[in-house]
């Protein structure tokens, strides 16, 4: 797998966060779908930063399912030449050999430092950071576990995914961030705002998860930026060598 700083090198990264494919409107999907056709001729490099998927989950009987149309595209990209780098989040993150080897993402379960653009970044979804969020901390150790994971790995694909789709909520929540989304977009602001004050060598943070987006300069060419998501909106981050990162909105400057 090439690395972020290798391919491409001239080119912007495109970075988009909170797709929740399966449960969000079908006009943000069909806007999504459009906007990962324009990224890949584009961009050097497309970055998923967490909840492409409202659930995935990869079964011994196969993957979760409704995603033939999302995944196809991606493969498409992919073998057009321009890398598409998955992080997982609390949504994705049991991601596995499906996504690497069948449709040829990279995909990431951790939070990672690497160039993007030239930009020294942090790139993480955003669960389990900053203050607050004490129910998920206590629930993502047993979530993720060995045991867990084998056991649900267990189940038909079809029964799995609705188990899951019963826990997600998503689609109760198409009219806007709540207030307790609105409560951890601020935890992670903080976060963000005190982690770039204490690692000089980091030019820039990048976050999902809150659906709430940010661009927080913390001091020249130094920023935080939550890149928003596409249930409520349908924002994006570009990012290119020698220039500020970008925080845009599909439709607003793009056609």
């Amino acid at each position: 797998m090439a690395s972020f700083a290798s391919v491409n090198a001239t080119r912007p990264v495109y970075v988009a966060s909170d797709v929740h494919l399966g449960a969000t409107p079908p006009e943000q999907e069909r806007a999504f779908l459009a906007w990962l056709e324009h990224a890949a001729s584009e961009a050097g490099r497309i970055v998923l930063n967490g909840d492409l998927f409202d659930f995935w989950f990869e079964y011994l009987w196969g993957p979760t399912r409704g995603y033939d149309e999302v995944l196809g595209r991606l493969r498409g990209v992919v073998d057009s030449g321009v890398p598409v780098t998955l992080m997982g989040g609390n949504h994705d993150w049991w991601g596995g050999r499906f996504l690497t080897e069948e449709v040829g993402l990279e995909f990431l379960r951790a939070p990672v430092t690497r160039e993007l653009a030239g930009h020294r970044t942090l790139l993480a979804h955003g669960d389990g950071l900053g203050r607050g969020d004490l129910g998920y901390r206590l629930m993502r150790p047993v979530l993720r576990s060995t045991l867990t994971c084998w056991a649900f790995r267990l189940l038909p694909p079809a029964l799995g995914d609705r188990v899951a789709g019963r826990a997600s909520r998503t689609e109760q929540r198409w009219s806007g961030p709540s207030e307790r989304q609105k409560a951890r977009a601020r935890a992670l602001e903080e976060w963000a705002v005190a982690t770039l004050e204490t690692r000089p060598d980091l030019d820039l943070i990048i976050l999902g998860h809150a659906h709430v987006p940010a661009f927080v300069e913390v001091a020249p060419g130094r920023w935080y930026v939550n890149a928003g998501d596409w249930v409520f909106r349908r924002t994006y981050l570009v990012l290119e060598p020698g220039r500020d990162p970008l925080l845009t909105e599909w439709g607003a400057t793009c056609p």
